[in-house]
């Protein structure tokens, strides 16, 4: 397919992955309606960063998936909607469920009905690899069971599900993308690599919670790469597809690599306020990425090294962005 002139919306644009994705869609050539989160601000959130000629390629249009009349608006004229927008930190959702539920459920729901109602030709919904919960075996394809282990995993679940019943009942291309731990430029310190990195680049101290959970790592543009390959893919529709390396690591084992990137010499420390509760806590993700490979030929690029590297650069870069003093949740 041609990304050029196509009239696309991406959700969550002033997020993480949203920001990069699109980025990406704008250099394909696409027209890039970029929805962010209405502040009387006017904060475009990560879009700040991004070249000023990519920047002015987007159309920036603010909103709240939560008020329908927003989405519908949102949705008018785009051919392809790629639905990003989420509240994520898991830590926070213990704090506030209801507004997970509603803004990952409902906010889910009304874009899928205004994308119904515009008969758009593709839907990429984000869910991840949060849902699967601790392994029940590795590595986890498609098939896994899923388990909520809080409140933002239970929030996601409910998405892909309707993101799902929207296929099966109105014939809505849904494709659903699941992304195993993204990391890399522009993540904010609510993960753990760029909390690690602000608080090596900042003292001697690096204060974490658990440090044996096991996590698959894929490097941002890699993963933008595969929500790029779904819209492109026919096949892909209605089909959940994990988005990971195949390749463990501990917490412990990222810290000591990151730790070692910055010249050694700190130190680690468990934090009793950064532990999840007992039965939350996530032990064990490891994608199976066979279906990716097969279906979408997607396959990461970038070793986790290098990732750090580049992520290292960006934190050491912003680092007034950062609050390393401060456990951000």
């Amino acid at each position: 397919m041609s990304w050029q002139g196509k009239r696309v919306l991406v959700t969550g644009a002033g997020g993480f992955i949203g920001s990069h994705l699109a980025e990406a869609l704008v250099a394909l050539g696409a027209k890039v309606r970029a929805l962010v989160r209405y502040n009387s601000r006017n904060d475009w959130g990560l879009l700040e960063l991004l070249p000023l000629e990519v920047l002015g390629a987007m159309e920036v249009v603010t909103g709240d998936l939560t008020d329908p009349h927003a989405t519908v608006r949102a949705v008018a004229d785009c051919r392809v909607v790629f639905h990003l927008a989420a509240l994520i930190a898991i830590p926070y959702s213990y704090r506030a469920p209801a507004q997970y539920v509603a803004v990952n459920c409902g906010g889910t729901l009304n874009l899928l009905e205004a994308a119904r109602l515009s008969a758009v030709e593709k839907f990429i919904h984000t869910s991840t690899s949060e849902t699967y919960g601790t392994a029940r075996y590795t590595p986890i394809d498609e098939a896994h069971p899923l388990q909520a282990q809080s409140p933002y995993a239970a929030s996601k679940i409910g998405a892909d599900q309707l993101a799902e019943s929207y296929r099966l009942s109105f014939g809505l291309p849904v494709a659903t993308v699941r992304p195993f731990n993204t990391y890399g430029p522009r993540q904010s310190a609510r993960a753990v690599i760029p909390t690690i990195i602000s608080q090596g680049l900042g003292g001697r101290t690096i204060r974490l919670g658990r440090l044996d959970p096991v996590r698959d790592l894929t490097f941002v543009r890699d993963t933008v790469a595969g929500f790029i390959k779904m819209a492109e893919s026919a096949a892909a529709v209605g089909q959940v597809v994990n988005l990971g390396t195949g390749r463990a690591v501990s917490m412990a084992q990222v810290a000591g690599i990151i730790i070692r990137l910055l010249g050694g010499g700190r130190e680690v420390v468990q934090e009793e306020e950064r532990l999840r509760p007992e039965a939350s806590e996530v032990m064990e993700l490891i994608c199976d990425p066979t279906k990716a490979r097969e279906l979408l030929g997607w396959e990461p690029q970038v070793g986790l090294e290098e990732g750090l590297e580049q992520t290292i650069r960006f934190v050491e870069a912003h680092l007034n962005r950062y609050k390393p003093g401060i456990y951000n949740v």
